[in-house]
């Protein structure tokens, strides 16, 4: 996926957007992540002033999510489900090899995460933000060498 590069004035404005919302630290959080694909320092000073918290508050919020990125993406995202159907159908083998697979690619991250909803169809997987179900460590990469 293409991102926009960071601006200062492009953050405003997503700010503008959610700061009224209920839990404004974390939706505001998630739209600048949604907008420029990651959170850039630079955003963490303009959310704690138009949030009226401390930097260290937005930070922590920042660092606890772990779908909350401060460095850009990947051009290629892989998540696969972990939790205990998608584990009991090898989906920890499947990370592990396809972590091993892509160690030196750049252009790929895998990550592990817990639950996608997909349970039916364990084991699962989020390719660049599309669910797969059944997924195998061949399926997964061949997906990413078409794309």
């Amino acid at each position: 996926m293409q991102f926009p590069a960071w601006s200062e004035k492009a953050a405003l404005e997503v700010i503008a957007r959610t700061v009224h919302e209920p839990g404004p630290v974390l939706v505001t959080l998630q739209g600048i992540q949604e907008f420029f694909g990651y959170v850039p320092q630079g955003a963490v000073s303009l959310i704690a002033s138009a949030c009226n918290v401390s930097k260290a508050d937005v930070h922590g919020v920042l660092t606890y999510y772990h779908d909350l990125l401060t460095e850009p993406p990947a051009k290629h995202q892989i998540r696969i489900c972990v939790a205990e159907a998608c584990q009991s159908m090898g989906a920890r083998e499947i990370t592990q090899e396809m972590k091993s697979k892509f160690a030196t690619n750049s252009d790929v991250e895998v990550r592990d995460v817990f639950c996608l909803g997909n349970c039916a169809l364990a084991p699962a997987a989020s390719v660049n933000g599309k669910l797969r179900g059944r997924i195998s460590a061949g399926s997964i990469s061949r997906e990413i060498h078409q794309l």
